[in-house]
């Protein structure tokens, strides 16, 4: 059986942070909060490119609070396109992820006497990482893995394993004692000089991104989390049918093999952008989008956090914790005993029962009232 879920919202009745044995953290004191007026934060969140979106709402919320502090991000060099486009960003801070960079990097952000470590990542590199800085004040949550938790002199507790990863993250916001407002802000810097780039790019191809068009992220990370590709052509085909919209494949370099694939097997035509857009524009294209069409991926969260319907696609992972967050968007899972199993290598006969029971139908019943109720009017500002 398949269900059609609602996708995660924001909720105005966020968990208490009960308290753990000390150095557990519920909340700073007043004294502790009016330090972070003119704090200089680092903000460690190298990967992944979902998990780096969902950290969006804590940058927010802390500048909301102390406009005058000053956060520096680190995060690996491949993903730092897209924190250059966070609003409330001071420095990005690219590393490489090998421990002879990973010590190197501490020593030179020692030099920049941050008063506050926030370790988002929490395992043992980040947590060290944390530590080499020198910040006095290093939070991160009581349940990190790999040790990191052992190099915090705050840490906050994690209630509940199904909890999505944005309101998790924004608990150490919460504990540092930031207000946290109903619903969480995604704010994106999305540059005129970012959207003409895109204009021509898109242009050149043979569309408009100013004109109704359909996303469609055909890869993922895990092999397990791909929709088979034989399923996105069939939806290709059925939306072909009753839509004239153009439907653009977006795509790292690396997923060009799926999009082969895909075009293989319809004759339906698409436009193939996999590879054409630097990471750092990606927020520029998708903002235009009228909805997208997704596997459980980084872009998926990316066009969700921007306000554009998504129809998502999970089967060892759970929406509940990662799903596309906001309202307005549709998850599509299947009932089966072993999903969610959050495993990148499948063990079940048959193989990838998950994804295979959503139906190419199913998909396009659902996208299809998301494009009848689009409305051209999402601000690039």
């Amino acid at each position: 059986m398949t269900r059609v879920l609602p996708s995660s919202s924001a909720s105005g009745e966020r968990g208490s942070l009960e308290g753990c044995p000390a150095p557990s953290v519920n909340n700073q004191d007043s004294r502790s909060s009016s330090a972070l007026k003119s704090a200089r934060i680092l903000l460690i969140k190298p990967s992944s490119l979902g998990d780096i979106v969902h950290a969006f709402p804590v940058v927010s919320a802390i500048k909301t609070q102390w406009p005058g502090s000053h956060i520096t991000w680190v995060v690996k060099r491949q993903w730092a396109g897209l924190v250059e486009r966070a609003e409330g960003i001071d420095r990005v801070w690219p590393v490489e992820m090998t421990v002879r960079s990973w010590i190197r990097e501490g020593r030179a952000l020692r030099a920049q006497r941050f008063d506050l470590a926030i370790d988002l990542q929490g395992l043992f590199r980040s947590g060290i990482l944390a530590r080499f800085s020198g910040a006095p004040t290093r939070i991160g949550f009581t349940n990190a893995r790999e040790g990191s938790p052992w190099f915090y002199t705050q840490r906050v507790p994690v209630l509940s394993p199904d909890i999505h990863a944005v309101d998790r993250y924004l608990s150490v916001a919460a504990a540092l004692g930031a207000s946290l407002p109903d619903k969480p802000r995604f704010e994106f810097r999305l540059l005129e000089k970012d959207i003409e780039t895109v204009r021509e790019l898109c242009r050149r191809r043979g569309f408009s991104v100013d004109e109704p068009w359909i996303a469609m992220n055909i890869g993922a990370r895990w092999p397990t989390k791909r929709w088979p590709s034989a399923s996105f052509a069939a939806v290709v085909d059925q939306l072909h049918e009753t839509h004239r919209d153009p439907i653009v494949v977006i795509g790292g370099a690396d997923e060009r093999a799926y999009t082969n694939k895909l075009r293989s097997l319809t004759d339906r035509p698409f436009i193939d952008l996999s590879g054409d857009i630097p990471l750092g524009y990606l927020p520029a294209l998708l903002s235009k989008a009228t909805a997208m069409i997704t596997n459980d991926s980084g872009p998926m969260h990316i066009a969700a956090a921007l306000g554009v319907p998504v129809v998502a696609i999970f089967g060892p992972t759970s929406a509940v914790r990662t799903g596309p967050y906001g309202g307005g968007h549709r998850v599509l899972t299947s009932r089966i005993p072993c999903s969610p199993c959050f495993s990148r290598v499948c063990r079940h006969d048959p193989e990838l029962e998950c994804l295979h029971l959503i139906k190419p139908t199913q998909v396009v019943d659902v996208i299809r009232p998301l494009l009848a109720a689009h409305v051209p009017c999402r601000s690039t500002s």
